[in-house]
């Protein structure tokens, strides 16, 4: 977790057995996970559900995190999406299913993190520029693209569920 005395993950130096190509992005995860874990470490589960002016709750984005980035490796790895993620994928705004507190979701992002960064150190380099379906309608992709968007969509959750939580614990309506 950021401390006071530590600089962001990104000039903290490389993450041993990863691709320098594939830094930025491990960089960009760890530092979310320290960033939510730290604004969300107290954050009321009754919460969770609350949208201040309509935006998405922070429960939305905690189980988006999670979802996004566990598609995102199944469409690098070349495969469909299972009906399990399907599910998922319906379920995520509606938070129809558990974890429903907030450690929880934070715990599943975490591990969605590690399952990540276990993806980009496996990841040859060799096979970053190759074509990636995405979707059913198949949308061009490479696989640098898929584990780029994962980062880059991931951060751009956590500044929104950041605001969203400063908002909420206000009880700005």
């Amino acid at each position: 977790m950021l401390t006071p005395n530590q600089p962001e993950v990104w000039l903290r130096g490389p993450l041993p057995a990863l691709s320098p190509l594939l830094q930025p992005l491990a960089h960009a995860l760890l530092q979310a996970r320290e960033e939510l874990t730290a604004a969300l470490h107290d954050f009321p589960d009754e919460l969770l559900a609350a949208r201040p002016a309509g935006v998405a709750s922070v429960g939305f984005h905690l189980r988006h995190l999670s979802g996004v980035l566990d598609r995102m490796q199944t469409y690098a790895r070349h495969e469909p999406l299972s009906a399990e993620q399907f599910a998922y994928l319906a379920a995520e705004k509606e938070g129809l299913m558990p974890p429903q507190t907030t450690a929880e979701l934070l715990q599943a992002f975490s591990e969605a993190v590690d399952a990540m960064l276990q993806t980009l150190r496996a990841t040859p380099e060799a096979v970053l520029p190759e074509f990636r379906p995405v979707g059913r309608a198949g949308l061009p992709s490479t696989v640098m693209g898929l584990l780029t968007h994962a980062a880059e969509h991931t951060t751009r959750h956590t500044g929104q569920l950041l605001v969203t939580a400063r908002v909420a614990r206000a009880g700005i309506r």
